[in-house]
């Protein structure tokens, strides 16, 4: 890679840190871009690997914030656009927020890349944008369907991303990820709320929908998907899908989770868990044709088996005592 510095906003998050320690370990300089609190905690990077501390720079700040952006990118060659509001149930809640944090947010990312010349952004989307698949496998020709205020802004995101490489030429490639999942994950997502409740001793599992089929992807294929993008300058102006190809519904996750486990399990459909029913993505299924022809990116975690080997690591981190007495599965979580 030619990038000297690279800026990695929500480097304090699920696939940012994850992303984050990746670059370190490759040599790279990373700037890590943390949402400021006063507790001065740098999210999942506080709980690094020994070999990571005091490798990358740490830069808290605020992605609604256009000077904050401005000088946190100030002296890198690189960007990568991971920090955003991601949990679809809150964004029924606060969808205010939403806008402003991912669309303002993005637009915040692309003028500053704009005025100091950055030479590559790498803007993170995601499934939703889709919907309900209307064709399977989704390629990146598919249509775009706002079905949650989450996705809604997500597509608007997207669309102020690729504005300014048509508009002033900025390099913006703009990755999709499907369902990733991994050690980490928050509890809102479905994988870790599986796992914790069972690791909990609990055998009624509670659930939203269990029909809605997802291509679900390793954190370690989505962190190869954004090192590939860094790498290659074919993916600049293009929507890139980053997913395993494969799906499967929620409840038969479900049941692939507590087989890992070695657990009995009675599924339990929880009502505040479910989506209105217009807004339920019920089918979501990756093309990844267009990842491995310009990126040369291909999941090492595809495929029933693949998905079983990344439960299997998924599991082994969420049950050791340490990480799961950071979660709380008697709470539903927004």
């Amino acid at each position: 890679m030619s990038y000297k510095k690279i800026l990695v906003t929500g480097a304090d998050g699920f696939i940012g840190s994850h992303l984050t320690e990746v670059l370190v370990r490759a040599g790279h300089k990373v700037r890590a871009f943390v949402f400021y609190n006063s507790f001065n905690s740098w999210g999942w990077l506080d709980h690094c690997e020994e070999d990571l501390r005091g490798k990358f720079e740490v830069f808290p700040g605020d992605i609604r914030d256009a000077y904050g952006v401005r000088e946190a990118m100030r002296g890198c060659d690189a960007v990568l656009h991971l920090a955003a509001l991601i949990a679809i149930p809150y964004s029924y809640h606060s969808p205010d927020t939403y806008v402003d944090t991912n669309i303002k947010g993005t637009l915040n990312i692309v003028q500053a890349a704009r005025d100091l010349d950055v030479g590559k952004v790498l803007h993170t989307s995601t499934s939703e944008v889709y919907g309900t698949a209307r064709f399977v496998p989704i390629t990146e020709d598919h249509p775009l369907q706002g079905q949650s205020p989450y996705s809604a802004s997500k597509i608007g995101a997207d669309q102020i991303a690729m504005s300014f490489y048509t508009s002033f030429g900025t390099p913006v490639s703009i990755l999709r990820p499907f369902n990733t999942y991994g050690p980490r994950q928050s509890a809102r997502a479905v994988i870790p709320t599986i796992i914790t409740q069972i690791a909990k001793g609990n055998k009624a599992i509670k659930l939203g929908a269990v029909s809605p089929t997802r291509d679900f992807n390793y954190v370690a294929d989505t962190v190869a998907g954004y090192t590939s993008a860094l790498e290659s300058d074919r993916g600049v102006g293009q929507f890139i899908n980053i997913g395993s190809n494969f799906e499967i519904s929620i409840g038969d996750t479900a049941r692939l989770i507590a087989e890992i486990m070695e657990e009995e399990i009675e599924i339990l459909i929880d009502e505040q868990r479910l989506r209105p029913a217009k807004s339920e993505v019920e089918r979501l299924w990756a093309s990844n044709t267009k990842a491995r022809e310009l990126l040369s990116w291909v999941p090492q975690y595809g495929s029933l088996e693949g998905f079983r080997r990344g439960l299997a690591e998924t599991v082994s981190w969420f049950t050791n005592s340490e990480h799961l007495n950071s979660y709380k599965p008697e709470i539903y979580n927004l």
